[in-house]
């Protein structure tokens, strides 16, 4: 039995799947077969259940990002019958690693993926005048459809933007504007194309931008990086929670710079 669901998903059982786990973005192939199935499909990189991230620690050193770190706590709690890790381009070695071990002490079967998709499917949401915190709870749960969002709320002209990944803990979101535009891997994350290394480069020099990775994720040096080179950029990184000082040095950006009152 093949467990390459990009080889047209032979052999694998997807009438039998009724609960699926996801890691990263699997390719739209594959969320397609989940969802014409009738398949429950659980983001493992959100916090899903209640048990501490020390769980992860007999699978993967401290060292490793805390979205890695909770799929591997849900995957290890969850009641799944199969799990879809995207452990290519548009994910990371990280993630890789991690499907390996997974494969190797979960009794479900766990189907590793590299999602190439290159048809952009636009960014609607990233570009819109919801709350920002709106805006990722509605990109983020995009990834269980393989599809783009039924509705598109309307163009707003930005004043800053948040460029990354989403955060585990989605408190920092708050304190931005809802004129704030997502840039980042996150915007290619509801483009549908994570690989997507050129749409992840695009920012905005004409507003204060927040740069932000997850900390001991390998785009912390891209994340840095750019902040550098942009006209008014913060770069930040967050463990597993926000902390205070974390939200008074984005508090206080956005405040000096004009993005919020």
């Amino acid at each position: 039995m093949t467990t390459d669901p990009m080889a047209g998903g032979q052999g694998i059982p997807w009438q039998r799947i009724r609960r699926a786990g996801i890691v990263g973005i699997p390719p739209r192939s594959v969320i397609a077969a989940l969802n014409q199935h009738g398949a429950e499909i659980h983001d493992l990189d959100e916090p899903l259940v209640m048990a501490d991230l020390e769980t992860a620690t007999p699978f993967l050193p401290t060292v490793y990002c805390a979205i890695l770190r909770t799929a591997v706590v849900n995957a290890l709690h969850c009641q799944l019958d199969a799990i879809f890790i995207d452990t290519g381009a548009g994910k990371c070695d990280a993630a890789r690693y991690t499907a390996q071990i997974l494969r190797q002490r979960l009794a479900i079967p766990l189907f590793p993926t590299e999602n190439t998709d290159r048809e952009r499917l636009g960014n609607p949401i990233s570009t819109s005048g919801l709350p920002l915190l709106e805006k990722l709870q509605r990109i983020t749960a995009g990834v269980k459809m393989a599809g783009p969002p039924v509705d598109s709320p309307p163009f707003v002209a930005p004043t800053a933007s948040f460029w990354g990944v989403p955060p585990r803990d989605f408190a920092i979101l708050e304190l931005f504007p809802a004129t704030t535009h997502v840039h980042g891997w996150t915007r290619c994350m509801e483009n549908k194309t994570p690989a997507d290394h050129e749409l992840e480069m695009v920012t905005d020099p004409t507003v204060p931008t927040v740069f932000f990775a997850q900390s001991f994720c390998a785009k912390t040096a891209l994340a840095r990086h750019l902040a550098k080179r942009h006209p008014h950029g913060l770069y930040l990184d967050l463990d597993a929670h926000t902390t205070a000082s974390a939200k008074a040095k984005v508090q206080a950006f956005l405040e000096l710079s004009g993005a919020r009152p």
